[in-house]
């Protein structure tokens, strides 16, 4: 997973830093796994606009990724590693030695012709999900439930993975992406390894046009409104508009905005760092 560099030829080629896709071994996606995917356009029901800034993009569709790995004891073939529009991960085709296929997001180091398996007894190999009951100490995870049988909630975009630091009780101890340490039942499944495209933070689009494809529509900031638009707007020139705050006047940049007798909190032993 390398970094294409284009030649300077043009303003927007210059800066311009993409995957170069020499990790995908296939084109065209398992047509068995995918849904169609309708876009909003940041309207509602009614037609009006109630969310700025989205509109367009290319025409996706979803892949249906596999994130409970419930097909347990059954050993499944990688067939393809695919890229993925609804994701910064790369994802997986799996071929099951029942016959049935299904899209896993595919961790670093995984090939094609290499062997995956899930549940009790699996080793605690790249691609392999396990219950944190059976995940050595220290082992790099990713794809983490927060209830059994729920399926994967954490760790899941490119390059980011947790680490089983201990067990206590029935709970296991993991320190994730965010520097946060929490407990998390042993019950709970993990996939062994770092999600796939580890270099996707560093790439650049270029161009406007890229955030376009995706369908991101511009965005006012909210400096250069008038103060009938935004609280930060008005001003005389290139007035910093005060205290950082959203549209509806909610402080931002370290407002805690998390309920402090939220339910999960007794679960959390060291908050991420600041």
């Amino acid at each position: 997973m390398a970094l294409k560099k284009f030649k300077p030829t043009t303003s927007s080629q210059r800066f311009k830093l993409v995957s170069a896709l020499d990790d995908i071994t296939a084109t065209s996606p398992e047509k068995s796994l995918l849904q169609p995917k309708r876009r909003s356009g940041g309207r509602n029901n009614d037609g009006k606009m109630t969310v700025r800034s989205i509109g367009g993009g290319h025409k996706q569709q979803y892949r249906l990724i596999d994130f409970k790995r419930d097909k347990e004891d059954i050993p499944a073939t990688v067939k393809t590693i695919e890229y993925d529009p609804n994701r910064t991960a790369r994802i997986a085709l799996l071929f099951y030695a029942d016959g049935e296929k299904r899209y896993i997001v595919a961790p670093n180091g995984l090939k094609v012709g290499q062997q995956v398996v899930s549940g009790k007894g699996a080793q605690p190999e790249i691609g392999n999900s396990l219950y944190l009951s059976e995940i050595p100490f220290g082992t790099v995870i990713h794809n983490i439930e927060l209830r059994p049988g729920q399926g994967a909630k954490m760790a899941r975009s490119a390059g980011s993975s947790a680490q089983l630091m201990s067990r206590d009780g029935k709970f296991a101890v993991i320190k994730l992406p965010s520097g946060e340490t929490r407990l998390i039942l042993q019950t709970c499944k993990a996939t062994i390894g770092i999600v796939s495209n580890t270099e996707h933070n560093l790439e650049v689009s270029g161009k406007a046009g890229r955030s376009r494809w995706l369908g991101r529509r511009p965005r006012t900031r909210a400096v250069v409104m008038n103060p009938v638009d935004h609280p930060m707007g008005g001003g005389e020139g290139r007035a910093s508009g005060g205290h950082p705050r959203s549209r509806k006047g909610l402080p931002a940049k370290g407002y805690k905005t998390r309920y402090p007798k939220k339910a999960s909190n007794k679960y959390i032993i060291e908050r991420r760092k600041k």
